[in-house]
């Protein structure tokens, strides 16, 4: 226990940089790239209200090193060399988002197979497996030849000296969520046979690779965070014991900050959802207590935690204040993440340190297209992958909005964030320069 530690307390990392408080903001895709997918005035006006809302450190959303496989059109993407505007739009980036003595790392990222197929039919993967939703939105994926995972682990490094030149403070490799690393991770996707697939230490190699790629190209005293699942909750993915084992190796590697999470498209557990699969049967489910738990990751990070010494962060479902200080009371975390409500109330980490808010708001918790069968758990897939899809599109509307100067409103309906988002990313990757 550590009695003196709450969300105020500054945290000093392995590699020396010190961050003010214990609240990080977590990563949340904005969709305000460019048609050619650079940095924009939108990323300036959100993270600037962002960096004065409080927060310790702001992670941002999806950085692709790939422009052919993106988490969706509007992302910013780092391939190969920059022009001037880019990197000018970078710094405008990192200025406003360092404002108030805040961190900003970049989230860099390589959708993998979960890139939408308006992006790419036929993106890459570890292997040729598709994902199993309903809607037809993903493509079917290409297994990567070995020279294409060199060029990838050339890409990361490549994007994080990148965001350390224009001014960002740190960055964070993807690993979660079933985009490409956590795709490398889990065996029931990657069933390579080559030194990238079989054994845990074949599957892991992708992202310990990357890991030391990005090292070699930053230096010691540029802080470096993975985030990792804490499992994919379907069976034959990549398991907790899994997790554990590989969050020792990250360990060795001197990580500064590792960041637990869990789920992937398939299994949206990241946002309270249940499984939106074609194949229900292969779901795990999770533990009573670990269900009752404010945090939904913070049973699972106790585990890691006995097994490593660097500093940890969990982000989703954290909502009071007496949570938080809880979590990092018993040194199961070190760091707090919290996502959906700033996308609601930017401000909300200096209410909490100022205790004028102990609870944020929870819209996941009511927002739905209808009641019973028209809610998210609903016995129609069809159903529950449009409240799944449309909650999440409330939320991206909700910082389109702040990109473009406005408020958030908080009174937008489920069904039509379903239809503008959906239209939204449709007219933004018709734009695309591709």
């Amino acid at each position: 226990m550590s009695e003196n530690v709450d969300i105020s307390s500054p945290l000093t990392l392995p590699c020396g940089a010190t961050l003010k408080n214990r609240i990080a903001k977590g990563a949340m895709t904005e969709g305000l790239g460019d048609s050619l997918n650079r940095a924009t005035e939108g990323h300036v006006r959100l993270y600037r209200r962002w960096a004065e809302g409080g927060a310790g450190m702001l992670l941002t959303g999806n950085v692709q090193v790939d422009r052919r496989c993106m988490e969706r059109p509007g992302n910013v993407a780092i391939d190969g060399p920059q022009s001037n505007e880019a990197i000018v739009a970078l710094r405008s980036y990192a200025k406003a988002g360092t404002a108030n003595d805040t961190h900003l790392w970049m989230q860099i990222s390589h959708a993998g197979r979960q890139t939408p197929a308006s992006v790419n039919k036929e993106p890459l993967a570890p292997s040729a497996t598709p994902l199993a939703m309903p809607g037809g939105q993903f493509g079917t994926p290409r297994a990567m030849t070995g020279a294409e995972i060199e060029d990838v682990i050339r890409r990361f490094a490549f994007a994080a000296t990148v965001a350390r030149d224009t001014g960002f403070t740190g960055v964070q490799v993807h690993g979660a969520h079933g985009y490409l690393i956590s795709e490398f991770l889990s065996p029931d996707v990657n069933v390579r046979t080559d030194e990238w697939g079989g054994s845990l230490e074949n599957r892991a190699r992708l992202l310990l690779e990357v890991v030391r790629a990005i090292r070699r190209a930053v230096g010691a005293d540029f802080p470096i965070s993975v985030k990792l699942n804490s499992a994919d909750f379907q069976r034959g993915g990549f398991s907790h014991e899994d997790a554990i084992t590989v969050a020792t190796w990250l360990n060795a590697e001197g990580l500064d900050l590792l960041e637990i999470s869990g789920g992937t498209y398939e299994q949206p557990r990241l946002v309270g959802l249940d499984d939106m699969t074609l194949h229900p049967e292969k779901s795990e489910t999770r533990k009573e207590s670990t269900i009752a738990r404010e945090a939904y990751f913070l049973e699972y990070a106790k585990d890691i935690r006995a097994a490593v010494t660097m500093p940890l962060m969990v982000t989703g479902g954290f909502r009071t204040l007496a949570g938080m200080n809880a979590a990092l009371q018993s040194c199961t975390v070190d760091m707090i993440g919290l996502a959906r409500p700033l996308c609601v109330d930017p401000a909300v980490p200096a209410k909490l340190l100022a205790g004028t808010v102990r609870q944020t708001a929870m819209y996941e918790k009511t927002l739905r297209i209808g009641p019973g069968i028209l809610g998210p758990h609903s016995r129609f897939n069809l159903v529950k992958a449009m409240n799944g899809w449309g909650q999440q599109g409330w939320f991206c509307l909700q910082l389109l909005r702040m990109g473009e100067g406005k408020d958030p409103d908080p009174k937008m309906g489920v069904f039509s964030a379903f239809r503008n988002y959906a239209k939204n990313e449709a007219k933004t990757a018709a734009a695309l320069q591709r």
